[in-house]
């Protein structure tokens, strides 16, 4: 069993219960654990390769992966942190595979996410918070890996500490070296007042989702 399947600690009590109505193949509690953790392993994912397709196939890969593997949840664990440390894993795994047959460029040209904005608000404020969404992404984006994943599940999955420690790997003083260093960086491309945007950076909702979880349910066998 690969080790990124491995429970941990502080489960929600919900969770053992949806794993066990997945077990028994209710297709309603596999479309539950979709919708209810898309939009967090799409951010992660999309924090470690920086690209929107290739980010949504890695969600996609890691659900047919814990779902195929769903026993292995013991109920000690979370099953948010257990299903992200399948997706971190996919992710790197991608990564690495890039690496290996192509040669990066030392600054790769990231591809930005259209945010949907209310068409009601004023053009001039909705411009503006594109503007501002664009920033966060690109610098966002332009973070070395090490330092981007620590600030993608810190910042803007809003994990603790010890939950991003968990998550990747590494010791808590790591994460906390990790995040100060990436901070100083994406002060560099922001300005200070626009850190409330944060939380709506990398967004998973609507057709996007829909279409994930669909994909899932059929490759399931429980949707035609």
């Amino acid at each position: 069993m690969p080790a990124v399947l491995t429970a941990v600690p502080s489960a929600a009590p919900g969770d053992v219960q949806l794993v066990g109505r997945a077990l028994a193949r209710d297709g309603d509690a596999f479309r539950t654990i979709i919708k209810t953790h898309n939009q967090r392993l799409y951010r992660i994912a999309r924090g470690v390769v920086r690209n929107d397709s290739e980010a949504e196939d890695i969600v996609q890969e890691a659900y047919v992966r814990a779902f195929a593997h769903l026993e292995a949840f013991r109920g000690d664990s979370s099953l948010a942190t257990w299903l992200s440390r399948i997706v971190i894993n996919e992710a790197l795994g991608r990564l690495r595979k890039r690496r290996r047959t192509v040669a990066l460029p030392e600054n790769p040209q990231a591809e930005i996410i259209r945010f949907p904005l209310n068409p009601s608000d004023d053009p001039e404020r909705t411009m503006a918070q594109r503007q501002i969404l664009q920033l966060v992404e690109r610098a966002t984006d332009s973070l070395p890996d090490v330092y981007r994943t620590v600030f993608v599940a810190r910042v803007i999955e809003g994990l603790s500490i010890e939950e991003t420690a968990d998550l990747l790997g590494v010791r808590p003083q790591t994460v906390k070296t990790r995040l100060h260093r990436a901070r100083a960086l994406v002060r560099k491309a922001l300005d200070d007042q626009i850190g409330p945007v944060l939380l709506d950076a990398f967004p998973f909702a609507g057709r996007r989702c829909e279409r994930l979880t669909s994909a899932v349910m059929r490759r399931l066998g429980l949707e035609s």
